[in-house]
């Protein structure tokens, strides 16, 4: 267990760090009566984060992806983390290379070094115009990153990459309230909060169950985030979920515990109205200029 002043301390980083990024766009919002950050419904619409970048046009996880979203007026990209054999942090969905780059041997990212990695093309797969796209790091993807816009940074490992994550993020020129670390795996979450001054948020999609309700339940979500000391949930988005799981006692529920609510990944514009009328901090999506426009009329 955690001493008092441990524990008071990062309580109050996670306040600090949570009203932080959100301050740094047009539409946060405000604080309420009590002088806390309003986690709840935003003034007029949430962040909207390009998942893999604009990866409904472009190739997923690659510096064009990226690019574009900027290109679409996305407020923050989306990327996915490993980390190599050899110590780099490298850009890619998948613990392998199989998918994303076909035409060569699959290699598994943990047990391939970064000169292995970078060799392979992972854009031709999505179209020939493509074609030479290489896997980024963690630092080119950054530098990309324009003055108040925002980077969600996907943990795909697990805590052996917090060493290395930390030295990047204290060296590169981004401020801290551009920066959120998410990941579904509890201890980095609870990890990083430990030992980072940024935003965590923990992710969690959804099983149905044989009886007819989903898993995890309410109460394991908010009895996860408030042993991670996480300060946002990021939570699956599909069918069946919105107006069951994803209601607004669930809502009410997280924010109970300090979290903003975080929906990917969306690209229905009804579903994303919905989760507006919920209140979410931010939708995740692949066409982020479509859901923007969407949400504007």
């Amino acid at each position: 267990m955690k001493s008092t002043d441990t524990t008071l301390f990062a309580v109050a980083a996670r306040f600090a760090a949570a009203f932080s990024f959100v301050a740094c766009f047009s539409f946060a919002s405000p604080k309420d009566a009590s002088g806390n950050e309003n986690t709840g419904r935003p003034q007029t619409m949430p962040l909207i984060v390009a998942h893999r970048g604009a990866s409904h046009s472009a190739p997923e996880n690659t510096l064009s992806a990226f690019n574009l979203a900027w290109e679409e007026n996305a407020d923050a990209i989306e990327g996915d983390f490993y980390l190599s054999s050899d110590g780099e942090i490298v850009c890619l969905h998948d613990k392998t290379t199989a998918r994303t780059a076909p035409g060569s041997p699959s290699l598994k990212v943990s047990e391939a070094s970064f000169a292995q990695l970078r060799k392979l093309d992972v854009g031709a797969w999505k179209n020939e115009r493509y074609a030479g796209e290489s896997i980024p790091t963690l630092k080119e993807v950054m530098a990309t990153v324009p003055n108040g816009k925002g980077i969600f940074i996907e943990i795909k490992c697990g805590p052996e990459i917090l060493p290395t994550l930390k030295k990047q993020l204290e060296e590169c020129s981004l401020k801290p309230e551009q920066i959120t670390i998410i990941c579904f795996n509890a201890e980095v979450v609870r990890q990083a909060r430990q030992t980072m001054p940024y935003e965590v948020n923990w992710l969690s999609s959804y099983k149905k169950q044989l009886t007819g309700g989903w898993k995890p339940s309410v109460s394991s979500v908010t009895d996860q985030l408030k042993s991670t000391h996480a300060t946002g949930f990021g939570t699956q988005v599909k069918a069946g979920l919105v107006g069951s799981v994803l209601n607004e006692a669930f809502c009410d529920a997280v924010r109970g515990t300090g979290c903003g609510m975080h929906g990917w990944t969306i690209d229905d514009a009804a579903v994303a109205k919905q989760l507006v009328e919920l209140g979410f901090v931010s939708i995740t999506t692949n066409r982020p200029a479509y859901i923007r426009d969407a949400l504007a009329d």
